[in-house]
């Protein structure tokens, strides 16, 4: 067991592709891997698992799931075969009760999770859970129920939420250019965090035509909520990765602790 509580880190995981391509996203994952104690486990809140109720993943070994489509052929090729951790799972169960969390044997890592974690722990050799995103609850929601996972920092495990502050697939831009909305929906949500005005992140998504913009849908948004309630009083806060990408892919992210 740690004596220290672990960091907790929201990570702007962008395309698919930076999982293969060695840029400045998926360096600045690597070198902070290699600058962390290496934790008992991880717990990952990815956009990319929504259920109805929550689920956490508790078989011994979870299989890569390629949940996008049309990348190259070496993007399927690819394996992050970490184990997974049943005791963790039951941890998850235990420490979000009263709410019902179901130990899931079909879901896997999905790239939310597994594309920044083969830059992170490249041996793949930290246990790995995710816990899903109820999409039938708020952001508040979200946000309440995360304060529970504290203990699990306390206890040497790494809580990774994953996902886009601003994510428009829609509005997409190739031509390398953040648009003007995105830009001015990162710096709000820079402004918010910094000055730890957590409540109105959670009203960010309505806040403003550029945050409408921004959080078309809460997927993305809500693995941000789950680290942002574990922030405690007198942990530093730090960003990395503070780009926009594809014109409408906000990387932004976050280090507490």
């Amino acid at each position: 067991m740690s004596t220290q509580r672990f960091p907790v880190i929201f990570a702007g995981h962008g395309s698919p592709m930076n999982a293969i391509e060695d840029n400045r996203f998926s360096q600045t994952w690597g070198d902070l891997g290699a600058s962390l104690e290496q934790p008992k486990a991880i717990l990952c809140i990815s956009a990319h698992w929504q259920t109805g109720g929550s689920q956490v993943t508790a078989m011994e070994q979870p299989k890569t799931i390629y949940d996008f489509y049309g990348f190259p052929p070496e993007l399927y090729q690819q394996v992050y075969p970490a184990p997974g951790s049943p005791e963790l799972a039951k941890q998850v169960q235990s420490a979000l009760g009263p709410t019902p969390v179901v130990l899931d044997q079909a879901w896997g890592l999905d790239h939310g999770t597994w594309s920044v974690l083969m830059h992170m722990f490249p041996k793949a050799d930290v246990p790995v859970v995710q816990l899903s995103l109820d999409a039938t609850q708020p952001e508040a929601y979200h946000f309440e129920l995360a304060k529970r996972l504290l203990p699990l920092r306390e206890q040497g495990v790494l809580v990774l939420g994953s996902g886009n502050i601003v994510h428009n697939l829609r509005l997409l831009s190739f031509e390398g250019r953040p648009l003007d909305w995105a830009l001015e929906a990162d710096a709000r949500s820079k402004q918010l965090i910094e000055t730890h005005d957590y409540q109105g992140m959670l009203q960010f998504p309505n806040s403003s035509r550029a945050a409408r913009l921004a959080v078309p849908t809460n997927e993305h948004f809500l693995p941000l909520l789950y680290v942002l309630a574990l922030h405690q009083e007198g942990e530093e806060l730090h960003f990395f990765n503070e780009d926009v990408s594809l014109g409408s892919l906000s990387m932004r992210s976050v280090i507490i602790g």
